[in-house]
């Protein structure tokens, strides 16, 4: 009777910490467009170099206005959707809106800030690489 006890506890506690699958939803501000050469660049080619970066990610990027992209994502029955505002100095992604990612209260699935950091890298690459 006292294992059952136990085993019941272990189960609870193991349903609880698998529930614990959100975390604060992570944006990026204002970061630096950098190229490996130190080029400077036009705001026509850091939009060109967010939206190829994108691509390749699988984002879907538009342009809402000039310096304004909005980036989609669309993972199985997951949506995500960012807004990238830039500039030729920098660049920023901002959560926007969600589907099927438990977004509530600041808090965001795990998986969507590992989204938003593979596609800060991806952009870096990019201008990096322009």
């Amino acid at each position: 009777m006292r294992l059952s006890i136990k085993l019941a506890g272990l189960v609870i506690a193991t349903a609880a910490l698998a529930g614990c699958n959100t975390m604060p939803i992570q944006n990026v501000s204002d970061a630096p467009v950098t190229t490996a050469t130190g080029k400077r660049l036009s705001e026509n080619q850091v939009r060109d170099a967010i939206v190829r970066a994108g691509a390749a990610l699988g984002w879907q990027m538009k342009e809402e206005r000039p310096g304004m992209l909005v980036g989609t994502l669309n993972l199985r029955k997951h949506v995500a959707v960012v807004s990238i505002p830039y500039t030729a100095n920098s660049y920023s992604v901002q959560y926007r809106s969600s589907v099927n990612l438990d977004e509530k209260d600041g808090q965001i699935h795990k998986n969507y800030n590992g989204w938003i950091q593979n596609l800060t890298r991806g952009i870096n690459a990019q201008l990096s690489a322009s």
